[in-house]
């Protein structure tokens, strides 16, 4: 039991590490504010997501332990979670090893078909698996990307039409030549030299975007600032919310261990990864994607938020993986800044995430009851 505890706090710990920072990484890359304060923001919010757990989303305690994918006398072998957990967090650890973000959701699917496969063979519930997990996989970036690209559009005419500009500063040597970008038209009226004060930076572009105008005496860009922060933290407590629950559905055949504490032993895990291993994750996520500005970042988020929330609620395993990307791309659609390579590169790395964790798991579960 002890080596099944350590299983599940080290998948905690790749699951922080590739997954933490996907709540803001649109905060970094829209230069809202700095890799420091964007884990940070991720981490407690995190944390809160995964307190929350605690009372709100236990049906994917259940859901994740295998129950009614294998037969229940094989749920309460730890030979079973020990080879999910180890095959997830392999898998989850060599992709964020190289940078990419890949669903822990889909590693976790992936273990268990390996481990249940060769437990059960024929038995097996494969259509409990295509029903309940992989379909809402598949379905979720594709509902985030569209949702993402609708809203965004709504967004913008509904800026337009309260007579928001939006102004576009050019990198030139040492100055940051502004372009004031009109409501109703395509003229650009260049200005002097503006400082970057309030600003959210395009650095993949080398230009600056900020919104001008005010809304009851306060900037338009404060307070997209101030949403752009509010929906990244709901991302990230949405994930802490949906992924922690999953993670401990592993420890449920340890009989002394209450769910409670599992919970928190999963947060804590998952906290420390995100804090000292989610860089390369979050450069990929933030500024490799698309580029794009906090008005943008503040829509993904938003999107995310909502159908994350929304999933863990009702016990459905989507991946915030999979509908922060999806969201993200949704805008680079819309702005025509997609980076379709690193997009296609992404989209293999989920291709294979489900062979891999099979295979890992498969190859632990034999291990731990043919040779130990």
């Amino acid at each position: 039991m002890t080596i099944l505890f350590i299983a599940a706090c080290f998948l905690a710990y790749t699951n922080g590490a590739n997954d933490n920072f996907k709540g803001v990484a649109t905060l970094f890359g829209s230069g809202t504010t700095s890799y420091k304060k964007a884990i940070t923001w991720a981490t407690v919010t995190t944390a809160a997501g995964s307190i929350a757990a605690i009372f709100l989303a236990s049906s994917l305690v259940k859901n994740f332990s295998g129950k009614g994918l294998v037969p229940d006398l094989l749920i309460q072998s730890p030979e079973f979670a020990i080879s999910i957990a180890l095959g997830a967090a392999i898998t989850v650890f060599l992709a964020t090893r190289i940078g990419m973000p890949i669903s822990t959701t889909h590693s976790l699917v992936g273990a268990l078909f390996g481990s249940g496969v060769v437990a059960v063979g024929a038995a097996f519930n494969f259509a409990k698996l295509g029903g309940t997990f992989l379909m809402p996989l598949i379905v979720s970036p594709l509902m985030a990307a569209v949702l993402s690209l609708i809203i965004y559009i709504v967004f913008r005419k509904f800026r337009v039409y309260l007579g928001v500009t939006k102004e576009t500063r050019i990198h030139l040597g040492n100055e940051y030549k502004p372009i004031l970008e009109t409501v109703h038209s395509n003229e650009f009226v260049a200005e002097g030299t503006k400082s970057q004060e309030n600003s959210t930076i395009n650095e993949k572009d080398g230009c600056l975007e900020i919104y001008q105008g005010n809304f009851i005496g306060i900037k338009i860009q404060t307070i997209l600032d101030f949403a752009h922060f509010l929906s990244a933290g709901i991302v990230s407590f949405a994930r802490g919310l949906n992924d922690t629950p999953k993670i401990v559905g592993l420890l449920v055949v340890i009989d002394s261990l209450k769910i409670e504490w599992g919970m928190l032993a999963v947060a804590l895990g998952m906290a420390i990864g995100g804090l000292l291993n989610a860089k390369k994750v979050g450069m990929m996520m933030s500024k490799k994607i698309t580029p794009m500005n906090s008005g943008q970042g503040f829509t993904a988020n938003l999107v995310t938020g909502i159908l994350v929330t929304t999933a863990s609620i009702h016990g459905l395993p989507v991946s915030t993986t999979h509908v922060s990307v999806g969201s993200i791309f949704g805008i680079g659609t819309v702005t025509k800044k997609a980076d379709i390579k690193v997009v296609r590169n992404i989209l293999l790395s989920w291709i294979l995430t489900l062979p891999i964790a099979a295979t890992c798991s498969a190859i632990v579960y034999c291990f731990l009851i043919y040779v130990l």
